[in-house]
């Protein structure tokens, strides 16, 4: 679950890293009076679940609450597109007025987990800033890890001299430690899979200040965590996607015409990738959970059926333990009695109760096509969608 970085700073306050003073605005006199409040020059930022929001146009500054209430003005309402949203981009709903700092030097520092190793990472830069990322681009090098326990736990020495290695002053080492060291308490303790910090500024007098700051936290632990579960920004969500959720369906929108029922992630992606290598365009990303009942899984295809977008779908599931793949079929048959729309189906199944599925499958009253493999699937619904 992503976070606002108005969200994200709340958290990272509680933990003693330092921030700058900032409040959440909702329109241009709000953004004024903030600035007031603040004194002196602020940033103006867009709160939106994406980075790469200063090379958008989604960070400005503001020397008076005047242009402060301009700047709101003209990014409230609006549409913001960046490197990490959807082509579309994403609405401004509010902004986020903060003091605005002088710094000469800053660095990069991210938390995540190492996939391969299975263990939270320290990811560092000697060079943060709204280039980061084009910058570790171009020079991999820069870019230093420093792999913890599966626990969190590490030796405070170690990773001191990691740090004083990635070139952080004397005069600055024991802040950014104290900053690091509450990372990783965050990090555990709220069961993220990313805290950021970018920029994480040097300032005078051997501080360290986080700048901007991004967490995503596991969602599928938000069950010890009500209180974050809370923090589900639903407003800005796609409605497809947040009724999915909610029933037992991991689901994410695209732009093409191959609506994808598949259950499990790495199924999934699979077939997005097999549909994108034919020449297709997948419609969605889809991962049936285990719970997920036939009426659920009806709902989700009935978001397909409800795209006009959608051309065919393609069934891809491989039955097993909780989801038997006559489930899949029951769930086919209740989304066909529920919406006027058909579109061709391309039923693959495999595993348990297949042969009951295809059968019950090809009973139903649409065009329904029912291939020998994942190859020959794909194969059929990219034709068909193109046609």
């Amino acid at each position: 679950m992503y976070l606002h970085e108005a969200q994200a700073k709340d958290i990272l306050a509680r933990y003693g890293i330092p921030l700058p003073e900032g409040m959440i605005a909702r329109s241009s006199d709000e953004a004024a009076a903030h600035a007031t409040a603040l004194g002196g020059a602020v940033a103006v930022k867009a709160l939106i679940h994406a980075g790469g929001r200063g090379l958008a146009g989604g960070v400005r500054f503001a020397q008076t609450p005047d242009e402060a209430a301009l700047c709101a003005d003209d990014m409230l309402g609006g549409t913001l597109v960046t490197a990490q949203t959807r082509r579309k981009g994403e609405t401004v709903h509010e902004i986020y007025i903060e003091q605005a700092l002088d710094f000469s030097r800053s660095l990069y520092l991210s938390l995540i987990v190492d996939q391969r190793r299975a263990v939270p990472t320290l990811i560092a830069a000697a060079e943060g800033g709204t280039a980061f990322e084009q910058n570790a681009m171009d020079a991999p090098a820069m870019v230093q890890k420093y792999p913890l326990g599966a626990d969190g736990g590490h030796n405070p020495a170690a990773l001191a001299a990691f740090l004083d290695m990635l070139g952080v002053p004397d005069s600055h080492s024991a802040a950014v430690l104290g900053v690091v060291e509450a990372m990783i308490a965050a990090f555990m303790e709220n069961d993220a899979t990313l805290i950021e910090i970018n920029p994480l500024a040097l300032v005078e007098g051997g501080g360290a200040v986080a700048i901007d700051a991004k967490i995503v936290l596991d969602g599928n632990s938000l069950f010890r965590h009500p209180a974050l579960a809370a923090l589900r920004d639903t407003a800005r969500s796609d409605e497809a996607e947040v009724l999915a959720q909610a029933n037992e369906i991991n689901f994410v929108r695209m732009d093409g015409e191959i609506g994808l029922v598949v259950n499990g992630a790495g199924l999934g992606l699979a077939t997005h990738d097999m549909v994108i290598e034919e020449g297709g365009r997948p419609a969605n990303f889809m991962d049936i959970r285990t719970m997920a009942t036939a009426e659920q899984i009806a709902t989700g295809i009935g978001l397909l059926l409800d795209d006009p977008k959608v051309r065919v779908l393609l069934i891809n599931v491989h039955g097993g333990g909780m989801t038997t793949c006559d489930r899949i079929s029951d769930a086919l048959a209740l989304a066909t009695e529920a919406h006027d729309r058909t579109v061709p189906v391309i039923f693959r199944v495999a595993g348990q109760n297949a042969a009951q599925a295809r059968e019950a499958a090809q009973a139903l009253p649409l065009p329904c096509t029912i291939p020998d493999d994942m190859t020959e699937a794909v194969r059929l619904a990219v034709s068909e969608a193109l046609q």
